[in-house]
Parts: structure tokens; sequence; C-alpha cells
């Protein structure tokens, strides 16, 4: 079987294969200081990859995908057989996959992902959903739950565009990344203003389905924010929504279908509200006292109705180790602590602000905003360090694939609660995250930064770096994600603001929506989807 060729991407990792980046000697030496040493992390090469013999599929499904739609090829498999998270990658890393789809399906029409779905569901074989394979969460690995066979349906030719113009909405295929609808928005003057990290990647079928939020969404919105419509290929048929601004019409279908994460069908076209491309952009940093007073300052943004597009504040520790792993040394350091003497600071916490739009707009938005922030203790760092953020702002799984080379383990997770608990629940998943990484006697590093900011509250999005420990990294990881996990439930914050349920997320479901909020869920599922075959081990409870 042959079809389409697979995606332009390191098949062991993030991206680009052409772009490697390289910590700074200083930033290494920092790191170090920091963490402690690590061993190096060899990458086996792609023959050396363990992974079982495909299952025979049956010749009613290579019908139903389509001509040349179903890939059976080794390189094929691995490069649907994981996502993004650290696992993920150290099992890609060291061979150790252990388990893969038995085809790639790449159908090309909304028709045939149908066809394809009512066979797989008479036939017992289970489907994985895959855009670009960004889950950070165990979103799109093979997960069999007792099903001898699996197929990733990828839905890479899913890419058609039409847009209303007059209206200001544009229906999407599930299959364009980031930057292809950006690209063809553009070439009508338009924006869909979503940019999260994963973005070069990701894909507007993905971004719907795990509820995305990008860098922007105060200004922009959440992704949930912006779909208007969808369509849901199930097993048991099609579930489409209007193409209406509102309605009153009971509970909101359109709301199950968002951030269902493949578990219910396929989603085969999204409508977004979209809107006029920004003329200007103009972003700037400041440095406020301390983590706290930057927070607060976010807190009256927003309870202000002046919140800029993109608003972050990093800790101490993402601050310090920012300007440190970026080579921020010797004169040009020595410059940014005698500029903060000037005014009185010695020291305090990045924060990132950026406002998008008509020429006029910004200077009015940014005007209001920087009233707030002056009086909320920040001085200004200017346009520069701001500009530096945006644009290096997809950098950030580069330079995680630098790091998992020199032997470190790199891994994120977020969450979100109210300002009235915000800081302790902070403090609560940096202690636990802390104490676990020590206890095996090893140094570590854990960063944290504010984000999405709402009138009632706000994300906060933890980054982790501890030397790996050989054979054991899943354990090692295992540990860490379970005591924050733990804690953020414990203290009654989100187990995901953005990064969806997924597998590893899945046995905090509970916590979450409650035992009757499962079992609704549950059967939802269970009338969509009667023979099990969509996402298995996802977003629900074992």
């Amino acid at each position: 079987m042959s079809g389409a060729s697979a995606p332009v991407t390191r098949w062991w990792g993030w991206g680009d294969p052409g772009k490697q980046p390289e910590l700074p000697p200083e930033g290494l030496a920092l790191l170090r200081e920091l963490v402690g040493e690590a061993e190096p992390m060899q990458r086996v090469e792609l023959e050396e990859v363990g992974v079982p013999d495909p299952a025979p599929l049956p010749a009613s499904l290579v019908e139903a995908a389509g001509e040349h739609a179903l890939l059976d090829g080794r390189e094929h498999r691995i490069r649907r057989a994981a996502g993004q998270s650290y696992p993920d990658l150290v099992r890609l890393r060291t061979g150790r996959l252990g388990d893969a789809p038995d085809a790639v399906a790449v159908p090309a029409t909304a028709e045939a992902v149908a066809r394809a779905l009512e066979v797989c569901a008479a036939e017992g074989i289970a489907v994985v959903p895959f855009g670009g394979g960004t889950s950070v969460v165990g979103g799109v690995d093979p997960e069999r739950a007792g099903f001898e066979q699996l197929i990733a349906l990828d839905l890479r030719r899913l890419r058609d565009v039409t847009v209303d113009e007059r209206s200001l909405v544009a229906r999407l295929g599930p299959g364009l990344r980031g930057p292809e609808a950006e690209d063809a928005l553009a070439e009508r003057g338009l924006t869909l203003g979503h940019f999260p990290q994963s973005f070069e990647y990701a894909t507007i079928g993905g971004f719907a389905a795990t509820r995305s939020a990008g860098q922007a969404s105060s200004g922009y919105g959440r992704f949930d924010d912006m779909v208007t419509s969808v369509a849901l290929a199930t097993p048991v048929g099609e579930l489409r929504t209007l193409d209406v601004p509102h309605t009153a019409a009971g509970p909101s279908l359109r709301e199950l279908v968002v951030g269902s994460e493949g578990t219910l069908g396929v989603i085969t076209e999204v409508g977004v509200r979209v809107r006029a491309a920004p003329h200007e952009h103009r972003y700037e940093a400041w440095m406020a006292p301390d983590f706290e007073s930057g927070a607060e300052m976010v807190r009256a943004l927003a309870q202000d109705d002046a919140l800029p597009d993109v608003v972050r504040v990093s800790d101490e520790a993402e601050t310090s180790a920012s300007l440190g792993l970026a080579g921020v040394a010797g004169a040009r350091r020595t410059a940014l602590h005698a500029y903060l003497r000037l005014r009185r600071r010695t020291g305090g916490c990045m924060v990132i602000t950026g406002w998008e739009g008509t020429s006029e707009a910004v200077a009015r938005r940014r005007a209001v905003a920087a009233r707030l922030i002056r009086a909320g203790g920040a001085v200004s760092l200017g346009h520069a360090p701001g500009e530096a953020w945006r644009r290096g702002r997809y950098e950030g799984p580069y330079l995680r694939e630098t790091l998992l080379d020199l032997g470190y383990m790199v891994e994120t997770l977020e969450t979100a609660h109210t300002w009235s608990r915000l800081m302790e629940h902070r403090e609560a998943v940096t202690r636990a995250l802390g104490d676990t990484l020590r206890s095996g006697g090893g140094g570590c590093l854990v960063m944290c930064h504010l984000s999405h900011a709402y009138r009632d509250g706000a994300s906060l999005y933890f980054t982790f770096i501890a030397p790996r420990r050989p054979e054991a990294e899943i354990e090692q990881w295992r540990a860490a994600k379970t005591a924050a996990c733990e804690a953020i439930v414990s203290m009654g914050g989100t187990i995901t603001h953005h990064h969806a349920v997924g597998r590893d997320h899945a046995p905090y479901m509970p916590a979450e929506v409650g035992d009757l909020g499962i079992a609704t869920l549950a059967a939802m599922k269970e009338r969509l989807d009667p023979a099990g075959i969509m996402n298995p081990g996802k977003l629900l409870p074992r």
C-alpha cells in the first residue's frame, strides 16, 4: 500500500529536522549549577525502534478508506504511534515504543472518514484520530483496550477553506495546520488569532478536539470561544450543528464535540469566527517586583477589562533561568541589573505584554493597561525583550529536544484556579514537584508562569527540569506527574486548562466532573460509539 508522504518532521521528536538550537556555554553552566550533571541520551536509529508486526486488516477497510489511503509502512506506523509528551519522546528516542497502529488511514473526504468508521465499528477495529501529533498528555497514543486491531486516522487531506467575509466566519478542514489556516485567511486580510506554542504543527481539528488556548487568548479568546459550528463523523452517523451565532435550543451539542478528544468520533469540519488581520503588533516586557504582585497586576487588568492580547508573568525561577539559558550574562546582565537598580529594583519577575490591532486601538489599549501595570509596581524593559519573545514564541519545543539530548527530563503541565486561591495553588504544585524530584537524590528546577487570564482567575503553567534517571525515565516522570496532579486535585484546581485530558489525566476526571458527570460522558459515548472503538483509553477513566 502506498499514498501520501509522511510529514517533514523528526520521527523521534519535535519539528523541523534541520533546526537544532544549542545552549550557550553560560546557559549550560547555569543548568548544571541549578540541577546537576546529567547522562546524555543517545537516540536510536529508526530501524532500531521496536514495534510489533501489524495485525492484518480487512479488505473492506481498504475499500472504505479509498485508493492509496491506507499506509502500513513501518515509518508511517511509528510516526503515528506517539505524541510529544516526555514519555512519548523517551520511548521513541530509546526505541522502546511498545506499540504502534497496524496501519494509517489517510482518507481524502469526510465521506471516506464516515465509511472507514462504519467498517471499523463493524469489524471491531480501534481508531485513533491523528492531526499534528502534538499532544503532550498521551492523547494520540495507540491504546488498544482489548482491541486486536487499531488504526490511526490521519486527517491531513481534509483541508478545505470556505470564508463568509460578510459574516466573518470560516469553515475549515480539520487537517489544516495552524500556519496553513492563517495563510489561507491572510489572503483575505483575515486572521483566526489562535497561536498556541504548538501552532506550527497542530491542526484545526486538534484545536477543537482539545479545547486549545492560544498565547493571545486574552485578546482573541480560546479556541472554543471561536468555534461556531462543527461536523462530527461518528460510528453511527454524522452529528452536525447549525452555523449560527448562538442558539437556546437545549444543551449545546457543539460543546459536546469541542473537547471530546476523538472519543466520540472524528471532527470533519470546524466553523470559526475570524477577524481582520492586525495592522500593528506591539510587544514589550516589564519587571514586576515579585510573582504575587505581578499576578495582582494581571488581576487588575482583567477585572478592569484592560487585558492585553498577550500577558504572561514568569515567576522568579523562570525569569532567572530564562535569562540565563538564553545567555544573558556578562555585560548584558550587568546592564540589566544597573537599569533595575536605577529604578530601585534588584530583581523580580518578567512580564510580557502584547497588543494587536489597528494602530489607534493598540495605542489606546496600551495606554490604559500601562497605567495599571506601572501602578502595580512594574518597570518597563522596553520593546526589545518583548519582540524577542514574540519572535521566539514557538522555540520552546526545540530547546526541549536539546535538553533531552543533554540528558535532562523536561516536562510541562498546567492548571487554573481563582484569584483567591491562585498563589496557594502555585505553592502546592511547586512543592509537590520539587519534593518528588529531589527525593531521588538529584537536583531539580521547577518554574511557573501565569497566563490566560480571566476576570475570576488565571492559568498556571509549570515547567520542570531534572537529570533523567537512565532506564527509569518513565517511572521518574510518573512520580512527578502523579504528585503534581494529586496536589492540583487536592486544591480544587482543574487538572488541565488547555493541554486536554488524554491518557495521562483520565484517572483524575472523577475529581473534575464527579461520578455522575463521568456516567453522563460514558452514556454519550455509548450512544455515539457503541462499539467503543474511538480513541480508547482517553478522556474517561478505566
